[in-house]
């Protein structure tokens, strides 16, 4: 009884959060053209690129929402991977002064690789 009441309660929740992420979506939609189409500043390279790594994120959130309901309430772990992948490249791309901290970044991205690719493998891949 608590268990499917809490249940409820988490895919309503998700549900909420689905739209708020599609709302976002089309906010950074409504960005990156406005950025695309006023090229008159040097960094809206940056800032395009920028803006289409953030949009992919809201993008696996939403798609990871889509999973879970498809895969019977379960958030499979290579999906979190993806995000995690992602925004390490998103703040490689935008925060690339310190080498060091690029370092550390790329070395973060090569462990989410190698760990995306033991969730992928036959021993641990459920799906």
């Amino acid at each position: 009884m608590i268990a499917s009441v809490l249940q409820w309660i988490l895919n309503i929740g998700l549900i909420a959060l689905a739209i708020i992420l599609v709302i976002f979506l089309g906010k950074e939609t409504l960005h990156l053209a406005n950025v695309l189409f006023h090229t008159g500043e040097e960094s809206s390279s940056y800032l395009l690129i920028e803006g289409i790594v953030i949009y992919f994120l809201y993008f696996e959130f939403i798609a990871l929402i889509v999973k879970y309901f498809q895969s019977g309430f379960h958030f499979p772990l290579r999906y979190f991977i993806y995000i995690g992948v992602t925004a390490i490249i998103r703040l490689i791309i935008v925060d690339h002064k310190n080498p060091f901290d690029t370092l550390c970044y790329s070395a973060a991205l090569l462990i989410l690789v190698g760990t995306l690719w033991l969730a992928n493998s036959k021993r641990l891949k459920r799906e």
